[in-house]
């Protein structure tokens, strides 16, 4: 604990995120998913959300990591959920898209422990977790999961409550299933 300390955890980003704030996202099902370009750290380069629009579903796991040496007890077994059906997210035409706090050296670190194939998202001022107005407390941003669908719309959104603190797998697979089986033009597949 005392190396996790020392190596980056007491730093800005804790400092900035250690008031509890709760999630407030207003975001409604059906509207534009706000955008945002951040660091990938398997392709050396950033990335913008809306790179995606019109080619593919995005889902968006933002999750709460301390340091390369100190996850969340809650998110890191969601992380492993996700990488672990990360074929099954690709098999539905969409892609992943990880987004934690810890800087560009933690990250790339984080990518090689947890062998992760989905692209790892580098956002150290935590904007795009502040755009998606998912709260904070104790050192790190709070965990969401959102869907966004081809035409860059909010289709899916989970926030952060101690009674059900991330949404796994099983549950984003049934919503872009959902998705995919509803006409481009409709907004009747909007799911709740």
């Amino acid at each position: 604990m005392l190396e996790a300390i020392s190596g980056g955890l007491l730093n800005g980003r804790f400092g900035r995120n250690f008031l509890p704030l709760p999630a407030t996202n207003d975001l409604r099902i059906g509207e534009r998913a706000p955008d945002f370009e951040l660091y990938c750290v398997q392709q050396a380069r950033p990335v913008r959300l809306s790179d995606y629009l019109g080619k593919q579903p995005v889902v968006l796991a933002f999750t709460r990591i301390f340091t390369d040496k100190l996850f969340c007890p809650i998110c890191y077994p969601h992380i492993q959920d996700l990488k672990q059906h990360y074929s099954q997210l690709r098999e539905r035409g969409a892609e992943l898209l990880v987004i934690t706090s810890t800087d560009q050296a933690q990250s790339g670190r984080i990518v090689q422990e947890l062998e992760l194939e989905s692209p790892l998202l580098v956002d150290t001022t935590c904007a795009a977790f502040r755009s998606y107005k998912l709260g904070q407390a104790l050192g790190a941003p709070l965990p969401g999961q959102f869907v966004i669908d081809v035409r860059g719309r909010l289709r899916f959104k989970h926030l952060f409550s101690f009674a059900d603190a991330n949404a796994y797998s099983d549950e984003i697979c049934a919503v872009l299933d959902h998705i995919s089986d509803a006409p481009a033009s409709s907004s009747s597949g909007l799911v709740d």
